[in-house]
């Protein structure tokens, strides 16, 4: 699994999305502008509930655009093993029952779940709780997440 294919794969996605939730937006408008949603009396709120999808899509599908920006100028740093996880670094940690995980840091869509050459890779951000514990982190360094009988030690096995 390389970056460059990650990254085409995390820009094809948010393009998809970003027609859906464009056209979700624009069909939930036409609902809300409709004759049919005009009020009959006081208490009827179809139309003003209509807006309110409206507007949620279009302020997801503005947040899409966003993040599809910021990857379509996203430049990939090369990581090795003596480099600091960064931005960019695509990481494999592995858990303690010896299963592994791939990750790919990125600057928005924090959650996408890609599939690439039939792995599973996840998109996450330095915001996150993961995303925070990588920073600076080196290939072979352990981490701890989590807290009390809910903390999990992974080691991380890949940085590229």
């Amino acid at each position: 699994m390389g970056k460059k294919e990650v990254l085409e794969k995390i820009i094809a996605a948010l393009t998809a999305d970003l027609a859906l939730f464009t056209q979700a937006a624009r069909t939930a408008h036409a609902a809300a502008t409709h004759a049919e949603c005009l009020p009959d009396n006081k208490y009827d709120t179809t139309a003003l509930e209509a807006s309110y999808v409206a507007q949620g899509q279009a302020n997801r599908a503005q947040d899409i655009r966003r993040a599809l920006e910021s990857y379509r100028s996203l430049v990939l740093r090369p990581f090795g093993d003596e480099a600091p996880i960064r931005l960019t670094a695509l990481v494999t940690i592995e858990a303690e029952d010896s299963s592994y995980r791939h990750f790919f840091l990125g600057p928005a869509a924090g959650g996408l779940k890609l599939t690439v050459q039939d792995e599973e890779c996840i998109v996450i951000t330095p915001e996150s709780t993961l995303g925070r514990a990588l920073l600076g982190k080196y290939c072979g360094d352990e981490l701890q997440i989590g807290s009390g009988a809910a903390q999990k030690s992974f080691i991380i096995i890949a940085v590229s």
